[in-house]
């Protein structure tokens, strides 16, 4: 079977291809309008399909370089950061607070599920590391920061059953925190008390944009994004010299928040904060990001651990939902806020910071605009999730392994 490895300019342009096509199907499909399902994960499903099924019918194998897929990453943190005022980041204080305590209650059961389900599947109980936090709320990232420890403590296939484990824990996350966060709307009559135009990501679907988006806010909106990454990298940089490690999308992130509140203050400078130019460009980062994340799962790798690896992401997926309906949501409050920020917290416990973003885009474009959410989970994941995880699963190698 012939192996194509295709560069990163092709990637990005599958990736507009899928992210048009899972708009195409939602508009038609009143049903995933209805659960909040994003335009990415549904073309982006349907696409990683395609290709799976190309590989099985032996057929062609596909690869795609996905370095560019990652400066849309960083364009999407940093417009985020652009679009926080400070009022917002002190309304989400407390949020922030009980998401990380709560994270790291859900990091020990998570933990704790993956050692009962490597029990119960005759697997070393160590094994328990990958179909847990390490994982899930880890990702792909840590699951590889980790494989040389695993394989040093003897568990030679723990870093393929890991990456299978966060491949599946992506897309399971893709798909169910659009469902919840629109059940706990419907269900408590919830609504947004924020205006439309400072919504941080995506044009409303009903609701008109408040200002045209012209040739040259487009282009002053770029130039800010791209001046706050070059900001972002030389924080970064800075960072590492003090032997610090930092994900390159937080200081990214954090300039844009530092840019976006000074510029404000300039009176000869024009802001690109809440304008339709910055929401849209945003979106569109995103999108492509997640479609082209989404379509280029191998699916093929996962076929020989299937049965186990979907009876615990199933476990793992039932205490998601229930820890976030049952505990996130009431303790932050039950109003609109924190049914978006309860949407998008299933998603990212389960797959990554992008997919709950792109959930909490869904849902805030169909129900109303929620500032603070997109602050919040951002900054749970990058100070905290990275540092406690790492924790959590040194000590569960060290409790079950020489």
């Amino acid at each position: 079977m012939p192996v194509i490895q295709l560069p990163d300019f092709m990637a990005v342009t599958f990736g507009l291809v899928t992210y048009l096509l899972g708009e195409a199907i939602n508009a038609r499909a009143a049903l995933l309008r209805r659960l909040s399902i994003p335009d990415p994960v549904t073309g982006g499903l349907l696409v990683a399909l395609l290709f799976f099924a190309l590989h099985e019918a032996g057929v062609v194998e596909l690869h795609f370089d996905t370095h560019a897929r990652d400066l849309l990453l960083l364009m999407f943190f940093t417009g985020i950061g652009l679009n926080a005022r400070l009022a917002d980041l002190v309304q989400g204080g407390r949020p922030l607070l009980i998401l990380v305590g709560l994270t790291a209650v859900l990091l020990l059961a998570q933990m704790l599920v993956g050692g009962l389900a490597a029990w119960a599947a005759g697997l070393p109980m160590a094994m328990g590391a990958v179909l847990g936090s390490t994982a899930l709320l880890g990702g792909h990232g840590t699951v590889i920061a980790w494989s040389p420890e695993l394989v040093a403590r003897g568990l030679a296939g723990a870093p393929a059953i890991g990456i299978a484990m966060a491949t599946l824990g992506l897309v399971v996350g893709s798909v169910v925190g659009g469902p919840l966060g629109g059940i706990l709307i419907r269900r408590g009559g919830l609504r947004s008390d924020e205006p439309w135009e400072v919504n941080p990501v995506g044009l409303s679907e009903t609701a008109p944009a408040p200002e045209p988006i012209t040739r040259n806010a487009l282009m002053r909106t770029l130039l800010w994004i791209y001046v706050c990454i070059i900001l972002g990298f030389a924080a970064q940089q800075a960072i590492l010299r003090l032997g610090l490690t930092l994900p390159l999308f937080v200081p990214c992130l954090v300039a844009g928040m530092l840019v976006g509140n000074l510029v404000s203050l300039v009176p000869f400078l024009r802001p690109v904060s809440h304008t339709p130019a910055l929401s849209l460009v945003s979106e569109f980062s995103l999108g492509v990001f997640l479609a082209v994340s989404l379509m280029t799962l191998q699916l093929w790798a996962l076929a020989g651990m299937a049965g186990t690896l979907l009876a615990v992401l199933a476990a793992q997926t039932v205490l998601a939902l229930a820890f976030s309906w049952f505990l996130v949501f009431r303790l932050l409050g039950r109003d609109y806020q924190a049914a978006v920020m309860t949407a998008g917290y299933s998603s990212f416990v389960l797959g990554a910071t992008p997919t709950a973003i792109a959930t909490m885009t869904a849902v805030t474009k169909r129900h109303g605009p929620s500032q603070a959410a997109f602050i919040v989970l951002p900054l749970v994941s990058a100070l905290f999730v990275d540092i406690a995880n790492a924790l959590v699963t040194q000590g569960f190698l060290n409790l079950w392994t020489p």
